[in-house]
């Protein structure tokens, strides 16, 4: 059986999605490629090959004399000054990486992009973007980005966008795992190319907070136990992810930690001015989940904080629980 070859390159990134990567696994993120089949033929952070050795892979795979099974790019393109991508060399090429995904990615069967700086642009797009950060085929939530909108692998998929800020190490091992067995096609990715199987969920789902979301008691400061919609910025409602069914690290997500869901898998997240303050208009929140309509929204909240149990409407504003509920006997613990 052949190798699953994968190429990882690094733009404008933070490292934050290969450190994500590395969390995978009891046995560890090798361990877990070398499970299936997959060959990684060069990391920049993790590989020893460097220099002449690194420009041999990458002119070995233009020659058609190595195979490239997925082209994986962790940050964003710098597109710029003026088109020429020049503010992020690839060091000892000459050449920069925005020079290099445009003559990879042609050879690859797959292009991945690990991360929302890949997929849409990401951190260093926000404000006046003065390096002309992209994704591969988005800037923000517009289709074009470093290969166009057109562009298609050698597999007929446009870029697979593993959207996160990092991502879960689970999302990029798996979409990985998936590739290697040949079941990913175009059904498996949603309308902004995020893999499906985390795509199809709200970060909302399992959320520890959804008694105090049903009955729209909220938070008012960040350590307390209620809902963070209302006041502190939360989009979970609005954000795709498993992120509260599957734990970082075995346990922990955002909300689980006592933060705000920001909508990191989202494009354009990054443009938020305040991440812990949530935009209202007349009193009501601008971000609703998303396939709600507002007046539905409003009269439900009405309706649900009209019946919010004394219990819940205390601890909501607490850091700890200080109303418990009643046992079965009808007495409090």
């Amino acid at each position: 059986m052949q190798p699953f070859n994968v190429l990882w390159l690094q733009g404008g990134s933070c490292g934050g999605c290969t450190m994500a990567a590395l969390d995978n696994g009891t046995s560890g993120w090798f361990a877990e490629l070398a499970r299936f089949g997959i060959d990684l033929l060069w990391h920049p952070s993790l590989s020893e090959a460097t220099a002449d050795e690194v420009v041999e892979i990458f002119d070995r795979i233009a020659a058609g004399a190595l195979r490239l099974d997925a082209l994986v790019l962790e940050g964003s393109v710098l597109r710029g000054p003026n088109g020429t991508g020049r503010f992020n060399m690839l060091g000892g090429t000459g050449r920069s990486m925005l020079h290099w995904v445009n003559a990879l990615a042609p050879y690859a069967n797959y292009v991945v992009a690990a991360g929302s700086c890949a997929a849409f642009g990401g951190v260093p797009m926000a404000g006046t973007n003065p390096t002309d950060a992209s994704g591969l085929q988005y800037a923000g939530a517009e289709a074009g980005g470093a290969l166009g909108a057109g562009f298609r692998s050698r597999a007929g998929l446009p870029v697979i966008n593993i959207a996160g800020c990092a991502p879960h190490p689970g999302w990029i091992s798996e979409t990985l795992a998936a590739l290697a067995l040949g079941g990913f096609d175009g059904e498996a990715l949603d309308d902004f190319g995020r893999p499906r199987f985390y795509a199809d969920h709200l970060a909302h789902h399992g959320c520890a907070r959804n008694e105090y979301y049903e009955f729209k008691a909220s938070a008012e400061e960040l350590s307390q136990q209620g809902c963070m919609m209302e006041h502190l910025g939360c989009k979970a409602t609005q954000a795709v992810g498993d992120c509260n069914q599957r734990g970082w690290n075995g346990n922990g997500s955002c909300t689980s930690g006592g933060m705000a869901c920001i909508a990191c898998t989202s494009p354009g997240f990054e443009s938020a001015q305040n991440f812990l303050e949530t935009a209202k208009l007349g009193g009501i929140p601008v971000g609703l989940p998303l396939d709600m309509p507002k007046a539905w929204f409003v009269a439900l909240a009405a309706l649900s904080k009209s019946a919010t149990p004394k219990r819940v409407r205390a601890n909501a504003t607490s850091d700890h629980v200080i109303v418990p509920p009643r046992t079965d006997s009808g007495r409090r613990k």
